[in-house]
Parts: structure tokens; C-alpha cells; sequence
């Protein structure tokens, strides 16, 4: 036997050990342990969980159904959007252009194509918008009436916090309306949002920011107060007294002057806000209900009740017209909403503005005003608009 039949002989005995080492070291696919044992019911379940943010219980699921078709292109969709969510966006795009590339059906490509859009806004870096319109583009090629590409878009454009931006989300909002499919009720709720908005008017740049916010802080409504309502301008117009919280080196002497009435420094935990300007200078403005507590903390980030907002709103009405009345003006009267007793503290600063109409019933089937209920951002632009018109009438 020459040597080159003993170099073939070898050399085909390493590929046979190299295949071989290769099928021992490839993942096996599981064997289905129950009837709903199936690719399609683990997405099912980890779509579910995923909108609970139970993101490792939605990564459980997707793995499973991966484990059992590993080429099964929602399965890798969602994973995807739990690295998405979990702000890893090397794992998030991976795994979502496997989607991309495995998906066959039209649904299934649709799904990828919303996947993608989802993980540009999520995380919106220098171009994110256009390539969401790239991806609704590629979405509504493979289906022009699946409505998760349009409300995805929706979102989209909600979240680039324009004017502009939020009116064609709302015709997104209103194309998922009018397929009438999937998405119904998000897309409802978020069409009532950009309405308010719209209505609200923001006419700064933080404004509209705070008006996408659900639920919104002390240290939103310190910015709202001072750059959507001017109420420091307002105030000074008014001959409203106003105080200057800010620090005042020891070592420079001073002369005391007893007619001037001074009150504590700033707040001890605003210094690393970044709505701290703001924060400081409603603090030195004095309203009802936005001071600093007795500690001398401020807690800028807990949120705004509508029985919190309307105090502010009330001893804000008093001030600018000077009306002391207005603090006692319904006591001994009827509530006006079955959820508000006369002898609650906050009974006269609700009637106050319900009478201006300024704030009104939460739950017009009811009549409830449900006072403990947080402010949504859009709610506070919407009272500060009618705040506006109100106080033009002083």
C-alpha cells in the first residue's frame, strides 16, 4: 500500500472525527414532554409575561420553545425584546435579526420587522426614528392590515417628543382604531393621551416631556410651574412676595432688617436634580403643598396626587388675586363629588377648583373625583391651561 492511500485513508479519518465532534457538541433539539409542549405556546407565554415585566420568566419561555425549533423566528423576536427591555442591545439586535432572517410566514415576518422598531425605541440613539420607518415600511409590505405596526410606530413617533411627532402618532393611534383587530384598547388609550396633549398646548420643550409622563413627580411639576404656567413672572407682576431660598455666605456681614421675613436653605436632597433650578425657585415662591417637609427634604421624586395638585392650584388662585376668602369660601357647603367629605382638609381646595373648572370628575359615570389618584402629565398641561385662562380674568 503506497503512502497516498495511507494519506487518504488518514485524512478521511479526520473528518469523520471532525463531523462526529461536531454532532456531540451540537446542541440537541428537546423532545416535546406535553401536548402544549410547543414552540407556539412558550411565545404565547413569554409575550404574556413580557408585558407583566417578568423579563427572565419571558426569557424562560422563549428559550424553551427555542430548544424545541430552534429556528423558530418569534421565539428569537421575543428574546430580543427581554435583552431590549433589560437595556443589553448587542444581545437585543442579534437576536432579532435571526428573526428577521428565519421568519417565512407573512405573520411571522411582520412580527420581526415590529421587533426591530421596538428595540430602536427603546434604545433611540442618533437616527432611531428613521429606521423605525424603515422597519414600518417592511412591516406593512408583508401585511398592510396587521395593526401592530402602525401602533409600534405610534409609539415611535410619541416618543421623539414633537409637536409634529405626536400629531402623526395619533394618526397611527387612529389607523389601529380603524382596523379594529388586535391593539384596541392600546391604541385607545394612547389616542385619548395625544388628544390631551394637543388640547394641553405645551409651549415649551419640557412641557411636552413632562406630558408623556403616566405619573408625574414634585420636581415635573417645580419645571411646569415655573416654565409652562411663569408663575415667577406671574407672581412678581401680581406684587406677590417671594422669598430667596438660596445660600448665603456667613462671612459677608450683613444687615439685619426686620422687615424682611427669612426662611431655611434649599432642600437637602435636590443638589444632583437635574430639575434642581426649578425646584429651588418654586420653593422660594411658597406654595401650599410644594414646600420642603420639616426635614428639609423635598423629594422631588414622589409623585403628584389630584388632591396634592389642587391644594397647589388653590393657594396659587389666592395669592395671584389676593383673595384670602377663597381658602374658607365652601366650607359648611355639599360636596360636589360622592368620594370627597366636607370635613377632609383638602374638601375646600377641590370645590375651588371644580367650581372654576379647573379639575372635574376622574370618573364622569360616577361622578368621583378619586382625589388620591396620581396626575398624569398631559392631566397636569391640561390644568395648567385652564389655570392660565382663569387667572386672566384678576
Amino acid at each position: 500500500m503506497n503512502r497516498n492511500i495511507y494519506y487518504r485513508i488518514f485524512s478521511g479519518g479526520l473528518i469523520l472525527l471532525f463531523f462526529f465532534a461536531l454532532i456531540s457538541c451540537a446542541k440537541p433539539v428537546r423532545k416535546a414532554e406535553s401536548v402544549l409542549d410547543t414552540p407556539e405556546h412558550h411565545v404565547f407565554s413569554g409575550n404574556k409575561l413580557l408585558q407583566k415585566e417578568d423579563y427572565d420568566g419571558a426569557l424562560r419561555e422563549f428559550q424553551l420553545a427555542l430548544q424545541l425549533d430552534p429556528k423558530y423566528a418569534p421565539a428569537h423576536a421575543g428574546t430580543g425584546l427581554v435583552h431590549g427591555y433589560k437595556k443589553d442591545f448587542n444581545k437585543a439586535f442579534e437576536s432579532m435579526k435571526k428573526a428577521v432572517d428565519l421568519a417565512k410566514t407573512k405573520e411571522h415576518k411582520v412580527d420581526a420587522h415590529v421587533g426591530m422598531m421596538r428595540l430602536y425605541s427603546l434604545e433611540r440613539k442618533e437616527g432611531w426614528l428613521s429606521k423605525c420607518e424603515d422597519e414600518f415600511r417592511s412591516a406593512i409590505g408583508n401585511d398592510v392590515g396587521a395593526p401592530a405596526p402602525y401602533y409600534y410606530m405610534g409609539i415611535g413617533y410619541k416618543l421623539s417628543q414633537t409637536m409634529d411627532g405626536v400629531g402623526k402618532a395619533g394618526n397611527m393611534f387612529k389607523k389601529v382604531l380603524e382596523i379594529n383587530k388586535d391593539l384596541v384598547a392600546e391604541a385607545n388609550k394612547e389616542w385619548e393621551l395625544v388628544q390631551k396633549i394637543q388640547r394641553a398646548a405645551p409651549g415649551t420643550k419640557i412641557g411636552l416631556q413632562i406630558a408623556l409622563i403616566d405619573k408625574i413627580t414634585r420636581g415635573d411639576l417645580s419645571a411646569l410651574f415655573v416654565q409652562e404656567l411663569e408663575l415667577e413672572k406671574l407672581f412678581q407682576k401680581r406684587g406677590v412676595k417671594t422669598f430667596d431660598t438660596g445660600f448665603k455666605s456667613p462671612t459677608s456681614p450683613q444687615k439685619f432688617e426686620a422687615d424682611k421675613l427669612t426662611k431655611t436653605a434649599a432642600s437637602t436632597d435636590i443638589e444632583n436634580h437635574v430639575l434642581r433650578t426649578d425646584i429651588v425657585t418654586v420653593i422660594g415662591l411658597g406654595i401650599r403643598g410644594l414646600e420642603p417637609y420639616p426635614d428639609h427634604t423635598f423629594h422631588p421624586n414622589e409623585n403628584i396626587t389630584k388632591v396634592e395638585y389642587a391644594v397647589m392650584i388653590e393657594d396659587i388662585l389666592i395669592k395671584v388675586s389676593g383673595d384670602e376668602s377663597l381658602a374658607t369660601k365652601f366650607i359648611d357647603r355639599q360636596p360636589s363629588f360622592p368620594d370627597v367629605r366636607a370635613d377632609q382638609w383638602f374638601f375646600n381646595a377641590i370645590e375651588v377648583c371644580s367650581a372654576r373648572g379647573i379639575m372635574q370628575a376622574e370618573d364622569l359615570t360616577t361622578g368621583e373625583f378619586k382625589p388620591h389618584n396620581p396626575v398624569s402629565g398631559a392631566d397636569a398641561l391640561i390644568i395648567i391651561r385652564k389655570l392660565k385662562d382663569e387667572l386672566k380674568f384678576f
